[in-house]
């Protein structure tokens, strides 16, 4: 596929984007248990996201705390600097997080808080760590990041370490290992027209598009 701008011309094989550095997925992992099989499974997205062509990074919550958003916080906390850089980095996002009473944990909704304006125009995929299923986070998730005006894959991963994982932390679910195959590809593909098209956009001088209010 290409465009009218060669800046963000894409070649694809075997459905499959190549355009030379791939598109940057960033999996924010926002479970607060040092062992959690969510952010073990973002880690096995992760891995497969570069399998289909993307380049990924994993901001973990649990290792990088952000303090409670203010808009008063300070900018040069390591925390913030940190997350603001592999956000800045990003194309696409990865959002796992447990079930909490039937919504998101509430590092990710800081998070969110935080870096908002940073979703237009990018493509968002969902994990929930959840004993049933998980529906009312993901939707969740999918609102906040449409109000964001980010797209979101129509369909979502929903884990339970206890049948999905065997006792040494290995993935044993054989259909949920295909469906994270799935979306991972997806991700990238979706993810990478998605994101060439928004840049497009931006560098246009149409004014019937979403895009006119992100211009520099």
């Amino acid at each position: 596929m290409s465009n009218n701008n060669n800046h963000y011309t894409i070649n694809f094989t075997d459905g499959v984007p190549r355009n030379g550095s791939g598109l940057n997925v960033l999996g924010i992992g926002s479970s607060m248990r040092r062992d959690s099989y969510g952010t073990e499974t973002l880690r096995i997205i992760l891995d497969k996201v570069n399998q289909n062509g993307g380049q990924s990074r994993l901001l973990n919550l649990f290792d990088n705390p952000l303090p409670i958003y203010s808009p008063e916080n300070d900018i040069d906390n390591p925390f913030i600097q940190e997350a603001s850089n592999m956000v800045n980095w990003a194309d696409a996002f990865v959002f796992a997080t447990p079930d909490y009473h039937g919504s998101m944990a509430g590092s990710l909704k800081n998070f969110m808080d935080y870096f908002w304006s940073e979703f237009a125009g990018k493509t968002f995929g969902y994990v929930c760590s959840s004993h049933e299923k998980g529906l009312t986070v993901m939707d969740q998730m999918r609102t906040a990041i449409r109000q964001c005006y980010g797209w979101s894959l129509p369909y979502g991963i929903s884990i339970n370490s206890s049948t999905d994982f065997n006792e040494r932390r290995q993935l044993v679910n054989k259909q949920l290992s295909k469906r994270l195959d799935s979306f991972a590809r997806d991700l990238v593909v979706y993810g990478t027209l998605i994101n060439s098209q928004f840049k497009k956009d931006l560098n246009s001088t149409i004014e019937n598009s979403y895009s006119v209010h992100y211009r520099k």
